[in-house]
């Protein structure tokens, strides 16, 4: 696929309007769960606006979104919450989740010296691209606070020098604590611990060049036009304790030749970070990504 397919996703997005809801079911295929769903939000008066759905043949798991309207949804949301738990986790044994997609969901974004895909999903947000609150930036190098700051967004700076990252990663997770509902490595340099995924408790989502598990370390592109690669691209997955091995969410590929230097695949490269990592996050924050052991479901 080509970025230009995506071109709907690149137009500026109104905010939505009050009163809509996202629910994502997710379980064993079973008869009856679409008419089930459909009839339990009808006879709470709600409108459906899109509904999506996916069964695995080969494993018969069953997977949905559904997008609907409600007078009234936050008084509803308590009951509405109640009748699916009866219904869908006790009738079906389904996982769902319920949410008020007005709220939007709060993304801090870690960052290092390189601020292409920062400063892109913080130009996308101020367009109303991306509907998302952004809390934070943390860095482990000072180089891009006034540029964070000019958007109006707080910027900390938190070193993460040498072997032992556990002094780091304990200011990290007391400034997420209960601050965000997902992180994002927009090109954040650093491994993080097993411990600290673990400990913040919130989906994380990484952006890599598509070279690997080939030109693993500094100068990527410099390897790979020694190599006279063909295609370069871009990866973003939500974080495991796996490196680089966690759900895939978004990927995409260019076509490079011979004549380009590596200077010009790096440019290449990096416009290809910036639109998997914005589709990536737009998808997430939209209730679109759905997990499903290694590998992800998305509505796109």
């Amino acid at each position: 696929m080509t970025a230009t397919q995506y071109a709907p996703a690149a137009a500026a997005r109104r905010p939505v309007p009050a009163h809509h809801a996202s629910l994502v079911v997710q379980g064993t295929d079973r008869v009856g769960i679409v008419a089930a769903v459909g009839g339990l939000l009808s006879r709470r008066g709600a409108n459906i606006l899109s509904l999506d759905q996916y069964s695995d043949p080969d494993t018969g798991a069953f997977f949905q979104r559904t997008l609907f309207t409600l007078d009234g949804l936050q008084a509803a949301l308590p009951g509405l919450r109640e009748e699916l738990a009866e219904q869908l986790a006790q009738g079906f044994a389904l996982d769902f989740t319920l949410r008020d997609v007005s709220a939007p969901k709060r993304m801090a974004v870690f960052a290092s010296k390189s601020d292409h895909c920062l400063l892109d999903l913080l130009w996308r947000h101020r367009r109303g691209e991306l509907p998302v609150s952004i809390p934070m930036v943390i860095s482990n190098h000072p180089d891009v606070a006034e540029e964070v700051r000019a958007f109006g967004i707080p910027y900390f700076h938190v070193p993460s020098m040498g072997a032992d990252k556990s002094a780091a990663e304990t200011e990290h997770l007391r400034l997420l604590k209960d601050n965000v509902d997902f992180v994002v490595l927009a090109r954040y340099m650093q491994i993080l611990s097993p411990g600290f995924i673990e400990q913040v408790g919130v989906p994380i989502i990484n952006i890599h060049h598509s070279f690997l598990p080939a030109f693993i370390g500094a100068g990527p592109y410099a390897k790979a036009k020694e190599r006279g690669v063909k295609l370069i691209g871009a990866t973003a997955h939500y974080v495991t304790e796996d490196l680089d091995e966690g759900p895939i969410i978004e990927q995409d590929v260019v076509r490079v030749t011979h004549a380009e230097t590596a200077n010009d695949l790096k440019r290449r490269g990096a416009d290809v970070e910036r639109g998997v990592l914005s589709r990536a996050v737009l998808w997430h924050a939209e209730d679109r990504v759905i997990r499903n052991g290694n590998h992800t479901i998305v509505f796109s």
